[in-house]
Formats: structure tokens, C-alpha cells, sequence
């Protein structure tokens, strides 16, 4: 009888055993069988990303870019010199404007540029720092006419072309959007400059700021300042 009860007893054991080491495999196997699961998710989530970067764009789409952070630059940066040298506190004030107007374009352009995966210019072209240096040079009244025929009047007209001309090449829809919205801000600041410089050539007295005299505009030419 104990002899009987031994042999069960190593049986139950065996069976234990067994039992125990069939769950062992199974979990082992089902352990293996959800890591090719997650590679897969690694994998989806690997084209989701490679999916969601930026198309190429089209040169013009991507100079057009450029130019529209090159003019916005300029303007702060020309805007930002006449808030320490303008005499005159009309024109400080309308420097301001164009520090505040244009910071808030280029905020916008550079945030479109990233998204476009576009990287542009960290510091403006060998024109518009030649443009800044010699503006660096003067001071008095003659910067302020100087500021006002370049920055003012100039430099925005050439901007606003070049709106226009680009408005037949942009091809990104978002960009084209952002140049429709820029241009009339332009336009602004253009006729703002006009009038302004119109009210100072009013009352200055002398040669330089008798009305009429003025052919920068017409020759593209700098005012050149009165030799004393």
C-alpha cells in the first residue's frame, strides 16, 4: 500500500513538472512572437515620419522665400539704425513702425521656411550691408532724407515688384499666401514714406530741401549730400 502511494506521488510530481514547463515554452514562444509586432510598429512609424517631411520645392518657390526674408531683414535692420540716428521724430516714429511691421512679416516668412524645410540667410546680402554702411556714415538731416529715399521709398518699391513678379512664378500654395498678404503691407509702408518724405521736402529750407529737386527716384541714384 505505501509502496502504491509512493509511485502516485512521484506521478503527481512528474505531471507538475511537465505542466510547469509547457507554460515556460508557451510564454517564451508568445514573448518571441510580439517582438516582430513591435518591429513593425517601429517600422510604420519610421515611414509615417518619412512621409511627413516637406516636398521638394520649386527653385522659384524657394528664392522667393529668400528674397521676401532679405527685404524683411533689411527693413529692421535700416529701421533699427534710424531709431538711434533720425533727427527728425516723425521718421523715428515711422522706423519704428517698420521695425515692428516687418519683424512680424519675417517671423511669419521664417516660420513658413521651416516648414517648407527651407533654410535661409542668417545675415543680409553684400547689397543691403553696403546699403546699411553707408547709411552708418551719415547722420543729421541727410539721414534722414537718406533713410527716407532708401529705405522708405526705395527699398520698398523694389520689394513690391518684386511681390509682383513673383506672384506669376510661386508655385506653393502657402507661399503664394504669404506674398498675397506681404505685399499690400508693402504697398503701406511705400505711400507712408511718400507722404512723409513729401512733408519734410516742405519744410526744409536750402537747395537739398526745395520740393521738386529730388531725382533719386527718377535715377535710382542716392541723394548725394551738400559739400559745405
Amino acid at each position: 500500500m505505501q509502496k502504491t502511494l509512493r509511485i502516485h506521488r512521484l506521478l503527481a510530481l512528474s505531471l507538475a513538472g511537465a505542466m510547469f514547463a509547457a507554460g515556460a515554452a508557451q510564454a517564451q514562444t508568445g514573448a518571441q512572437g510580439s517582438a516582430p509586432t513591435a518591429a513593425a510598429k517601429t517600422s510604420t512609424a519610421g515611414t509615417a515620419t518619412a512621409g511627413a517631411q516637406p516636398a521638394k520645392l520649386d527653385r522659384s518657390d524657394r528664392n522667393a522665400l529668400i528674397e521676401m526674408a532679405q527685404s524683411n531683414m533689411a527693413e529692421i535692420a535700416s529701421g533699427k539704425l534710424a531709431l538711434t540716428k533720425a533727427a527728425n521724430p516723425e521718421i523715428k516714429a515711422y522706423a519704428q513702425r517698420m521695425v515692428d511691421e516687418h519683424g512680424k512679416t519675417l517671423a511669419e516668412v521664417q516660420a513658413l521656411a521651416q516648414a517648407k524645410g527651407v533654410e535661409l540667410p542668417k545675415e543680409l546680402s553684400v547689397k543691403f550691408k553696403a546699403k546699411g554702411a553707408m547709411l552708418e556714415a551719415l547722420s543729421g538731416d541727410i539721414f534722414d532724407r537718406t533713410y527716407m529715399k532708401q529705405s522708405g521709398r526705395r527699398d520698398h518699391r523694389v520689394t513690391h515688384e518684386q511681390l509682383k513678379d513673383n506672384l506669376d512664378k510661386i508655385k506653393d500654395p502657402d507661399i503664394k499666401a504669404l506674398a498675397l498678404k506681404m505685399r499690400p503691407v508693402v504697398e503701406q509702408h511705400l505711400l507712408a514714406a511718400d507722404e512723409l518724405i513729401a512733408k519734410t521736402a516742405r519744410g526744409a529750407t536750402g537747395t537739398a530741401g526745395t520740393p521738386g529737386n529730388d531725382t533719386s527716384t527718377a535715377t535710382g541714384k542716392e541723394p548725394i549730400p551738400n559739400k559745405k
